[in-house]
């Protein structure tokens, strides 16, 4: 099911913008029992993602309408229970021929729900594996943090391995920093404080990664963003990857390298579920 600026239908003009350059950004956001989960940190980072990109927002209120009316008809169809993927996409819209921005922007708004995608239970409880790609994160400070539409260096990333015992690769940027996975933020922990790489060149500032650092410092628990280099991150004690479907995995092999699934990893797990739980009650 796809809203498009308010109308069931699933197609848009070829000349919008999105499909031209890649000029708009993405939400994708966890929706269990009918409620979109985190919504109010995806609406705002979406937001600030407009702001940056002088693409005028949506109301509130009619984006709250139409994701209320989009998860309220997927959950009345017999088959399904609730759960699935709410995807938001914001463009600047139809343009002409050209990079110029067209002098009177009307953005498309395009909401849609996806069937839930069953991860085996065992990748949160026993961990996965992971690999470094070779396909690099380019660096632009204006673009960094913001879930952008031009995916390209994930595509590419993505496209290097078919092995299905390996669940993520690793992105490096072009200094040989290690950024992100393709679909994922990446901690790790070594002697007690929890690490991340930041970014501000480059990356996605994913929901998750934002509530685990904001559940550290509520913890009291010491983290630190910071470049680092490959031979740093496997000499880490714990590794986990985080984002808004899958919750937290822990790592347990990157290359040749095994680690355990550590005590802070499932700290976390348990403080993330808690976070959660917590939203869910207040929405109610």
């Amino acid at each position: 099911m796809i809203l498009v600026n308010g109308e069931y239908k699933t197609h848009i003009p070829v000349t919008d913008r999105g499909f031209q350059y890649g000029d708009g950004l993405f939400e994708t956001i966890e929706v269990r029992r009918g409620q979109a989960v985190f919504l109010d940190q995806h609406i705002n980072r979406l937001y600030q993602g407009c702001l940056k990109l002088h693409i005028p927002a949506p109301s509130l209120e009619v984006l709250r309408f139409e994701i209320t009316a989009l998860c309220n008809k997927f959950n009345t169809s017999p088959e399904n229970t609730g759960d699935c993927i709410l995807k938001i996409i914001i463009t600047r819209g139809s343009g002409g021929r050209g990079y110029r921005q067209p002098d009177s922007i009307e953005p498309t708004r395009i909401i849609s729900v996806h069937p839930w995608p069953h991860y085996p239970q065992d990748y949160a409880k026993q961990g996965i594996s992971a690999r470094i790609c070779q396909t690099r994160v380019g660096l632009n400070p204006l673009l960094a943090g913001i879930k952008h539409l031009n995916r390209l260096e994930q595509v590419m990333a993505r496209a290097e391995w078919h092995d299905p015992d390996i669940q993520e690769g690793f992105m490096l940027d072009i200094n040989g920093h290690i950024i992100e996975g393709t679909m994922s933020n990446i901690f790790f922990v070594k002697d007690g404080t929890l690490h991340t790489p930041i970014l501000c060149h480059s990356g996605i500032a994913g929901i998750i990664r934002g509530i685990i650092i904001e559940l550290a410092h509520r913890n009291h628990l010491a983290i630190s963003e910071h470049l680092f280099f490959t031979e740093v991150l496997l000499s880490a004690d714990e590794i986990f990857i985080t984002n808004s479907i899958i919750g937290i995995w822990p790592v347990k092999q990157l290359e040749t390298h095994s680690y355990p699934i550590g005590s802070l990893t499932q700290q976390l797990q348990i403080w993330l579920d808690q976070f959660k739980k917590q939203q869910d009650d207040h929405a109610l």
